[in-house]
């Protein structure tokens, strides 16, 4: 019998291994300082110069994976498994994964390095729940969205974990919903913080979770296409092939960490 959040098999693992962490906050800071030294570019939650480079297009960037895995035959839902079981498995697994990269660069992203929910000339309002638009600093909203995500989740209504509990009928716009906050996040990391991501050589596991994460919404048509075209140069790059990469450019070995499983209680 399986609980909530208990692991799939390697085959299905989302990355073969987590962050590097046990860095002190001196090596990183002189690792990122070192980084940022060299870069010409304007602070975090300011309109960069018109036609700036895209570090993260480069190639030497692009090529870096963790695995050399076939995410497009990864996403498919397997002929046993429930179509809402499967998603809510993978949405869950995103979620902590995404929190989790985004926790590795979330020193740096401020209230005064990111004043604005922002990726290229496009500025992200939060909606609180009686609709009402506000305005935020980037970590503002990302932790918007992650409290809001845990809480759905977590709750028994929407992601039900015991046998004979039943999906709710809103359950796909859910899912829906979580994907696209959770492309905001990522899409944020990549415009304002690829460099300090880069200089704790985690771009590797950026990129891989990016390819997963996208494949798998449009397998099941959980992202507007316009919603997600403001990154359309980096899918188009990352996704070709089906997703599989060259391989760890960044020095990472494969073999690890499961995805997040959500299976209910039988």
């Amino acid at each position: 019998m399986l609980g909530d959040h208990s692991s799939l098999p390697t085959d299905r693992a989302l990355l073969s291994q987590p962050p590097k962490t046990g860095l002190s906050c001196k090596m990183v800071l002189q690792a990122v300082g070192k980084v940022l030294r060299k870069s010409k570019a304007k602070p975090n939650g300011k309109k960069p110069a018109t036609e700036e480079k895209k570090m993260y297009l480069e190639p030497e960037y692009t090529k870096s994976r963790i695995t050399d895995v076939g995410f497009k035959e990864l996403v498919v839902l397997p002929r046993e498994i429930d179509l809402n079981e499967w998603l809510a498995s993978n949405t869950t697994t995103f979620f902590h994964h995404v929190n989790l990269q985004y926790s590795t660069i979330s020193e740096f992203c401020t209230g005064e390095a990111c004043q604005t929910m922002a990726v290229c000339n496009t500025q992200y309002y939060w909606y609180d729940e009686r609709g009402k638009k506000v305005k935020c600093t980037a970590p503002q909203y990302v932790d918007f969205v992650m409290s809001s995500v845990q809480k759905l989740v977590t709750d028994e209504d929407v992601f039900p974990t015991k046998y004979g509990r039943e999906f709710p009928s809103s359950f796909e716009s859910l899912v829906k919903k979580i994907c696209k906050y959770l492309f905001h996040v990522l899409a944020h990391i990549y415009w304002s913080h690829f460099k300090e991501t880069l200089a704790l050589e985690l771009h590797g596991h950026l990129n891989t979770l990016y390819v997963h994460f996208i494949l798998f919404a449009r397998e099941f048509n959980l992202l507007d296409p316009k919603e997600t075209a403001i990154m359309d140069d980096l899918t188009e790059v990352l996704c070709s092939a089906g997703g599989r990469g060259g391989g760890g450019g960044d020095g990472a070995s494969g073999g690890g960490t499961g995805a997040q499983n959500h299976v209910k209680e039988r």
